[in-house]
C-alpha cells in the first residue's frame, strides 16, 4: 500500500506509475522464484480407503473448517477491497488509505508470530470462533463512524480476525483428513475458499454502489453484508462443538 504515496501521481494518467511499479515487482518475484531449486515432493499412494471429494464434504470437521476459512478470508477481501473506495469517498486522501490499508496487511500478519502457539495451547476451534468475533466487531466499529479511527480500528480488526479465522480453520482441516488425502483436501479447500474469495472481491464495488454512489452508505452495505456469512460460520462451528457432544455422533 505505501507503494502508492510515491507513484500514484508519478506519471499524468493517474495510478498509471502504480500498475507500472507493480508489473516490475511482479516479475521481478516471478524471475525469482525460477532460481529456486525446490525438490518434489514425495508421490503418495492413494489409498483404496482415501475418501471422494464428495465424502469429505460429508465429514463434519471438514465442512466446518472448509467453511470457517472459506467465510474468514472473504468477509475480510470483501471489506478490504472496498475500503480505498470509502476512506477517499468520505474526504480523506489517498495517503490516509493507503495508510489505513498498511495497518490492515499488518495486522494479518503480524500475530502469525503466536497464532500457532495460541492454537496449541486453545483448540483451533476456539481460535476460530474469536476470529469471527473479532470479525464481527470489525463490522461494528466500521457502522460506528467514517472518522479516520473508525476506518483504521476497523481494519485492523478484520486482519486480526482474518489471521484467527483463517489460520485456526487452516489448522482444524489438517487435523481432519488421512496423509493420503492431503492433497485432495488442500485442492478441494483451496478452489472453495478462493472462489468464493473471487466472488466476494467482485461484489464489493457492487455494494459500494448499490446505493446510488453515495460512499457512506455503500460503506455501511459492505459492513451490513457480512452479517449472515458470520452468522452461517458460527453457526456451523456451533453446530460441531454440539455435535462432538453428543454420544454416538461421528464428527471425523
Amino acid at each position: 500500500p505505501q507503494l502508492v504515496k510515491v507513484t500514484a501521481d508519478a506519471t499524468a494518467v493517474p495510478f498509471l506509475g502504480t500498475f507500472l511499479a507493480i508489473i516490475v515487482i511482479n516479475v521481478s518475484g516471478a524471475f525469482l522464484f525460477l532460481l529456486l531449486d525446490i525438490p518434489k515432493p514425495r508421490a503418495v499412494e492413494i489409498s483404496e480407503n482415501a475418501r471422494t471429494r464428495v465424502e469429505l464434504l460429508k465429514s463434519p470437521k471438514v465442512l466446518v473448517a472448509v467453511i470457517c476459512a472459506m467465510v474468514s478470508y472473504s468477509l475480510m477481501n470483501l471489506v478490504m477491497t472496498s475500503t480505498p473506495l470509502a476512506v477517499v469517498g468520505c474526504g480523506f486522501s489517498k495517503n490516509n488509505a493507503a495508510d489505513i490499508v498498511s495497518a490492515h496487511v499488518l495486522a494479518m500478519f503480524a500475530p502469525s508470530f503466536f497464532t500457532g502457539h495460541l492454537i496449541a495451547r486453545f483448540g483451533a476451534e476456539r481460535i476460530v470462533a474469536i476470529g469471527l468475533a473479532i470479525l464481527a466487531a470489525a463490522g461494528g466499529v466500521a457502522l460506528s463512524g467514517t472518522d479516520l479511527s473508525n476506518f483504521f480500528g476497523a481494519l485492523i480488526l478484520l486482519g486480526l480476525g482474518w489471521n484467527f479465522g483463517f489460520i485456526g480453520a487452516t489448522a482444524m482441516l489438517s487435523n481432519a483428513h488421512s496423509p493420503e488425502e492431503r492433497g485432495r483436501v488442500q485442492g478441494l479447500n483451496d478452489t472453495i475458499v478462493f472462489g468464493c474469495v473471487t466472488l466476494a472481491s467482485l461484489s464489493s464495488g457492487g455494494l459500494m454502489n448499490c446505493t446510488g454512489g453515495s460512499p457512506v452508505e455503500g460503506w455501511t452495505s459492505v459492513n451490513l453484508a457480512m452479517a449472515p456469512f458470520l452468522a452461517l460460520a458460527g453457526g456451523a462451528l456451533l453446530w460441531l462443538t454440539l455435535a462432538r457432544r453428543t454420544p454416538g455422533r461421528a464428527t471425523n
